[in-house]
């Protein structure tokens, strides 16, 4: 063996079990080239809670992917099925092409012979007007409260319809309402109020056309004139005169706050109707401009200030009933109301005020003490046109016109006609007649309280009004030439031919009686009644214009000199003294049986105004006369209307001897009184001139149409006429 070898022992290998472990050929783990690194065992424990965590921080990641997934999957799905749903409506709306804003309902402004408003009248009203027309807190106040973003959206507002939506679920009601001005125009112009999804979609495609269509103004402005805003009221001119009684120039900030508030409930929020609520919801205009700088604290503080608003239920004011006049007589001149026009009436609004407080003032002082709960003033020019006209107590109250429509029993107001008859058929105010009991057939005029004063001339009898004269003059003339004269003077209501016409039975308005009249005033012409002057389109088109007829002479001139040097005894010595006030004037008192009705026609060369007081339902006033409420209401009137206007005469000359002193006992006029004793007369009877016939001066024939004498003197009305 080699040296190296030597001191070495070799190992032999075998297998048993008696080798020692010196012998063992396995090799250490510290002796192998390369440890093995040391593990922990982990329990079976601590393998399930790592799973744990693994798996729910997978799951929550992947729910929240699918939500995000699915949820853009619907949102797809839904803008197709919205899509689909707009273009399915958008088909059945007309091309936009044909697309046009409607008209608005035609609007009748109705003025004064002075230019001033009298009323509006329509579908609408009121008339359309511009922003520059009115009130700047107007639109302000309503852009607070509808529609903030107004200026800045597109037609829809996507931020106000959430604002709306969150409010209202919150709320668990509907507060606020998601559409915005030019989506409430759309449906106010095209759209029926029904709530569907067929009329959103379409209210929404309007809207979008009318924003690209028009400008912001022009959408606001046609909005502001065609809400409605409660009471009958169609935009903000109306309803500024339905609740404040002024123009929408003038309206002020709480008012304006008021109109805006009322588009949300117009007929529940009407200060016609609650006025509490209406300054409730007022004040949250108020707070919403303040909350978006429209107005400061101390604007917000002084409007709050203000009292309440408190409208009445209906409109109100005497000259409605002009306006219902003026609307009733329109399509006949002019057919039917297209456009917008502007009525030009007669009426001054001065006196017609003035008319209406005469009236108002008597009934609020005596209507409880006296049982008169009603009146009417018409008052006519020398051409038959109405100056003023008073339909009754409160048109509020009661829209009935008791001046134009309401036929009532005259009394003895009728009576002019009756001694017009008799001056016609040749008798003078001298005439001599017998103021004594009579009965013709049946009937018995008696006069007031029994009481007969003997022979009497006509111009006393007329002063008194003594009812057996007037009664023996209708036999005298006969009934059907009463009835013709009336008639020609200018009644139109159809007249029973009889005896009783003496005491005024047969049915008149309160305005033909008093344009009847007016042939006294202005020289014996007839002058029809007319109320309307002018028309026109608001372009200034002439639509019609009143052009009065030939002058038509309906009293001669001596009879006309006649009637008033009579009539003008009425007031002077007779059953109207409390008529006086300074100007030449004339008229007859009438009052029917059981003073059911109290008239006064009187007149001065300027003016005919005819008085009535009563009551609706027919019922007795408690012994209220011609010469009482009428005569006062009369001259009330009549001073102011001829206040700074020159006196002039009545036309005629003729002088009455002073028949009636005054002082002495004035009877007032009456109805039939059968308790009065009376004579006998056949049925039928006409009673004859006879011996009763006197008079101290030639009796000149009638002279309806000839020239009469030639000492009557010439009034102006005369030579307008060329006479």
């Amino acid at each position: 063996m080699a040296p190296r070898d030597k001191g070495r022992q070799r190992i032999e290998p075998g297998f048993g079990s008696g080798r020692s472990s010196s012998d063992d050929m396995r090799a250490d783990p510290e002796d192998r080239p390369v440890a093995k690194r040391k593990t922990v065992r982990k329990s079976p424990k601590s393998k399930r809670g790592s799973s744990r965590r693994n798996r729910n921080s997978g799951g929550l990641i992947g729910l929240v992917r699918r939500a995000l997934y699915w949820s853009f999957v619907l949102c797809i799905w839904g803008g197709i099925a919205l899509a689909g749903t707009v273009l399915y409506f958008a088909a059945k709306m007309p091309q936009t092409t044909t697309w046009s804003i409607p008209d608005r309902a035609p609007n009748v402004k109705i003025i004064s012979a002075e230019g001033e408003l009298i009323a509006n009248r329509g579908a609408s009203g009121g008339e359309a007007i511009g922003l520059h027309d009115m009130s700047p807190y107007i639109p302000e106040a309503v852009i607070a409260i509808e529609d903030r973003r107004f200026y800045s959206h597109f037609g829809v507002d996507p931020i106000g319809f959430a604002r709306a939506m969150a409010t209202n679920i919150i709320s668990g009601r509907l507060v606020q309402g998601g559409s915005t001005i030019t989506q409430q125009l759309a449906k106010n112009l095209f759209l029926t109020p029904d709530r569907t999804i067929e009329r959103k979609v379409q209210e929404v495609l309007l809207a979008l056309w009318l924003e690209q269509k028009y400008t912001k103004t022009q959408i606001l402005e046609m909005y502001l004139n065609r809400v409605y805003l409660g009471s009958g009221s169609y935009g903000v001119a109306a309803a500024s005169r339905r609740y404040f009684n002024k123009t929408a120039k003038e309206v002020s900030l709480p008012e304006a706050a008021l109109l805006a508030g009322l588009l949300k409930a117009p007929s529940r929020l009407s200060p016609a109707r609650d006025p509490k609520a209406a300054r409730a919801r007022a004040e949250l205009v108020l707070a919403a401009m303040r909350d978006q700088g429209k107005i400061g604290s101390k604007e917000l503080n002084a409007a709050l200030g203000e009292p309440a608003t408190r409208a009445a239920s209906y409109w109100t004011g005497s000259e409605q009933y002009v306006a219902d006049r003026v609307m009733e007589e329109l399509p006949e001149l002019i057919g039917e109301v297209t456009s917008d026009m502007i009525v030009e009436s007669t009426v001054d609004l001065g006196l017609q005020k003035l008319g209406e407080a005469s009236i108002r003032d008597l009934i609020a002082k005596n209507g409880d003490k006296l049982d008169v709960s009603q009146g009417a003033l018409v008052s006519v020019d020398g051409t038959g046109a109405v100056r003023a006209l008073v339909g009754g107590y409160d048109y509020a109250n009661s829209q009935f016109d008791r001046a134009s429509e309401a036929k009532r029993q005259p009394g003895s107001a009728f009576k002019a006609f009756v001694y017009l008859s008799a001056l016609e058929k040749g008798l003078t105010p001298e005439t001599i007649r017998n103021d004594a009991p009579i009965r013709i057939g049946k009937w018995t005029p008696g006069n007031y309280n029994g009481k007969y004063f003997g022979r009497v001339t006509l111009a006393e009898a007329l002063a008194r009004s003594l009812n057996s004269v007037s009664a023996q003059l209708v036999m005298e003339v006969g009934p059907a030439t009463v009835v013709s004269i009336a008639h020609r003077l200018g009644i139109d209501s159809s007249l029973t031919a009889n005896a009783s016409l003496a005491l005024g039975t047969s049915e008149v308005t309160l305005l033909e009686l008093t344009d009847s009249f007016v042939p006294f005033a202005n020289g014996g012409y007839k002058a029809p009644v007319h109320i309307i002057r002018r028309v026109t389109t608001n372009s200034g088109k002439l639509l019609y214009e009143y052009k009065g007829p030939a002058p038509n002479r309906v009293v001669s001139p001596r009879n006309l000199s006649m009637m008033n040097a009579m009539l003008s005894q009425t007031i002077e010595t007779g059953t109207a003294t409390k008529a006086r006030f300074g100007w030449p004037a004339a008229g007859k008192t009438g009052t029917s049986q059981n003073f059911r009705d109290a008239w006064f026609i009187g007149y001065t060369s300027n003016l005919t105004t005819g008085v009535w007081f009563g009551n609706d339902n027919g019922k007795p006033t408690k012994k209220i006369t011609g010469g009482s409420l009428p005569a006062i209401a009369w001259k009330d009137f009549m001073v102011a209307a001829h206040k700074g206007v020159p006196v002039a005469p009545l036309p005629g000359d003729y002088r009455l001897d002073k028949l009636i002193e005054e002082g002495n006992d004035i009877l007032p006029e009456s109805g039939v009184d059968p308790s009065a004793p009376s004579a006998q007369l056949d049925p039928g009877t006409q009673v004859g001139l006879g011996d009763q016939t006197g008079s101290t001066r030639p009796v000149p024939p009638g002279d309806v149409g000839g020239n009469g004498q030639t000492g009557r003197k010439t009034t102006l009305f005369d030579l307008i006429m060329g006479n």
